[in-house]
């Protein structure tokens, strides 16, 4: 099967070709936003597929959204003509309203529905709206994108309305739907994403903003919720390529060193703890506080003593063979470098060290 993309240097545009291409579809047309006619022409022609997502979104000169949005499509649907192909149209829900922009979306609409009405061939329209991912410009029709743009580079954002509701649509699941569609879709002509996220300008800045003060504290935020998961996965690509390395908190001394790597809220810290040969580390306990141990180079031991009692339990640990060792509360326990290297270990608590209340007892093995 051929395949074009119209507007294939646009946001949505490199996001499909970036995935067909994963998905093994090699024999890919392009026309860009800077396009010749007849190229475009002989382009649907040759093509079984055809993804049309080329737009304008903001213009000076009216005529031009009529040009580009509503007479490009009568001519790739002229183009296309009786023969067996399908299109996709990426329209935009401001076809729902009387605007310049939204009125030549509407056209380009029912130019599709009359070729689909006419030949029986196949069409899936989208009525896109917030579309937001990694790649979207800022400060064009995607106020997440410019919201990221601006809050990752220390610029101000604008906000009029923070109780603006909004429907936002990620570019991940918007490419899946279309990949879709093309695969196995019926000969139904509007066509839905999903998931769909309602939050509020406010909301949406609120969370963005958080982003960047959880990068300087080493904070994950809550991968659970799905608009926040996508959010961030957007947020960190508009980083400037110097900025993203952030320092971390590390305790060095003769022994070696500890390093708090991540803190994830509710799902507690990741550290990583360096122990120079012959060094013991710990000698404590804890009474709610639980961790896991990965020793991933180097070799020692990890011994236990339940506070009170007299046996010892000792557990030969290497990075030769990785394993996640538990430490239980209520067990006083160490860890010795018994090798010749450093030893590294990783280590997950299940929450995060509070100074004020460290639940941490000093007690020797």
């Amino acid at each position: 099967m051929r395949i074009l993309i119209t507007g294939a240097d646009s946001f949505i545009g490199k996001n499909l070709k970036a995935e067909l291409i994963n998905r093994k579809y090699n024999d890919i047309l392009e026309i860009n936003s800077c396009y010749d006619k007849e190229l475009l022409m002989k382009s649907v022609e040759e093509s079984d597929f055809i993804f049309h997502l080329l737009t304008v979104y903001r213009s000076e000169d009216s005529s031009e959204f009529e040009y580009i949005n509503t007479e490009i499509t009568r001519m790739i649907v002229k183009a296309m003509k009786e023969k067996q192909k399908t299109l996709l149209l990426l329209s935009s829900t401001q076809a729902e309203n009387d605007n310049d922009y939204g009125r030549s979306k509407l056209k380009a609409e029912e130019c599709v529905q009359n070729w689909v009405h006419a030949t029986g061939n196949k069409a899936f329209i989208f009525r896109l709206t917030n579309e937001f991912g990694k790649w979207c410009p800022p400060n064009l029709n995607s106020v997440v994108a410019t919201f990221c743009y601006n809050i990752a580079n220390g610029l101000n954002i604008q906000i009029n309305n923070p109780t603006v509701p909004l429907k936002l649509m990620y570019i991940d699941d918007i490419i899946d739907k279309f990949v879709s569609v093309m695969e196995k879709g019926s000969a139904t002509e509007y066509c839905e994403v999903d998931p769909i996220y309602i939050a509020t300008v406010g909301e949406v800045a609120d969370i963005l903003q958080s982003f960047k003060a959880m990068r300087t504290e080493c904070n994950i935020p809550d991968m659970e919720d799905g608009l926040i998961k996508k959010l961030y996965s957007t947020y960190l690509s508009y980083l400037s390529t110097d900025g993203f390395s952030v320092p971390i908190n590390t305790h060095v001394d003769d022994r070696g060193s500890f390093s708090e790597l991540l803190h994830f809220g509710g799902m507690g810290q990741v550290s990583v703890n360096i122990s120079k040969p012959g060094i013991t580390k710990g000698n404590h306990w804890h009474h709610t506080k639980n961790e896991k141990f990965i020793v991933i180079s180097g070799e020692g031991v990890i011994c236990f003593r339940k506070v009170g009692e007299c046996e010892i339990t000792v557990y030969h640990v290497s990075g030769a063979k990785m394993e996640v060792l538990d430490i239980p509360p209520g067990y006083t326990h160490n860890i010795t470098n018994t090798g010749l290297t450093d030893m590294i270990t990783i280590m997950w608590a299940n929450e995060i060290f509070d100074n004020n209340k460290p639940d941490t007892y000093f007690e020797e093995v």
